[in-house]
């Protein structure tokens, strides 16, 4: 039996991905940061396994994927899988895994900072503190037991969500294309959360159905001067429509992790509105998510390295057969 290989497209070192395969002998191969599409498809051609970008600097493509000779399986080191062709790869028999709820405690901590942070003014005010100023009689804010708040999308994450508002008291409304029970929380359509809601949060994946689900339209539904927060993928919020409803206070703020283009342009309009809250895509960048991250990619390793079928499958395929 020939040794098998890993081709790691994140920012591990090889020890790391061995470590990953520990009990298994493999060949472990680790792309530098800045390789070329090209690179990218001469490292993976020969891979038994590859480890996607949990950056998402590098996709894999339909072409790449066409060019993986003998791939049992792209691991995902995160819940986001939008940088890999999963259609393509399930023609091809190659199964792709994600990392499904590994962050949702970090993002569900995140979310909440960020939801303080606009109805408090936080960031506001410390910028206002540093710059000399005492801005108290500014900074009237509210309690987030006294708002409504509306998750679009509840599974892990927007599910961790909702537990944490219950503790503050907040009236939780949710909406999601599976049905689901949230507990202490109202299953609503879109428009009635758009329409009911303080404060919207949204948590679902990017695809076809959800890219722009947060248009003009939709910000036309929610109530004047309430708040947005994404962390869940930038091309889920029509960003030049947002920065539109900030600028006119058709929306009072938003909190955003994510953005339609990453790293955000330096000459971004977010940048400049003292209204927006950012961070760069690092909801889920906290120790311990880390920690779960790794361990779920190494299960998976080794599940397939032992002949098992990968758990976490976001696509139909089955793993191609070792040669």
């Amino acid at each position: 039996m020939m040794m098998s290989r890993i081709v790691c497209l994140s920012p591990l070192t090889e020890d790391q991905v061995r470590g990953l395969a520990k009990g298994f002998d493999v060949e472990a191969v680790v792309l530098p940061g800045g390789s070329t599409p090209e690179e990218v498809r001469a490292a993976v051609a020969d891979a038994d396994i590859v480890i996607g970008d949990g950056l998402h600097r590098y996709h894999l493509d339909a072409g790449i994927l066409a060019a993986m000779r003998r791939c049992r399986l792209v691991q995902q080191p995160s819940v986001g899988f939008d940088g890999i062709d999963v259609e393509s790869a399930a023609r091809l028999g190659i199964p792709v895994s994600n990392s499904a709820g590994y962050n949702l405690d970090s993002v569900a901590d995140w979310v909440v900072m960020a939801v303080l942070n606009l109805i408090r003014h936080g960031a506001w005010g410390d910028r206002q503190m540093r710059a000399g100023e005492w801005p108290m009689l500014k900074m009237l804010g509210r309690e987030l037991g006294a708002l409504t708040v509306g998750l679009v999308g509840v599974g892990n994450t927007g599910g961790a969500v909702a537990d944490r508002l219950r503790a503050f008291g907040s009236r939780v409304l949710f909406y999601d294309v599976v049905p689901r029970s949230v507990t202490g929380a109202e299953s609503c359509e879109l428009n009635e959360v758009l329409a009911r809601s303080d404060v919207v949060s949204v948590h679902v994946p990017l695809d076809a159905s959800t890219r722009g689900l947060i248009d003009t339209a939709a910000i036309e539904r929610m109530k004047q001067g309430a708040y947005l927060i994404n962390s869940s993928r930038g091309p889920v919020v029509d960003e030049e429509a947002l920065i539109a409803a900030l600028k006119s206070g058709r929306l009072a703020a938003a909190a955003l992790d994510v953005f339609a283009t990453e790293p955000l342009p330096a000459d971004s309009e977010l940048r400049r509105l003292e209204n927006v809250f950012m961070t760069p895509h690092a909801a889920a960048f906290t120790r311990d998510a880390n920690e779960r991250v790794l361990a779920i990619v190494a299960a998976n390793i080794r599940r397939v390295l032992s002949g098992e079928p990968p758990f976490n499958v976001v696509n139909t395929a089955r793993p191609q057969q070792e040669n």
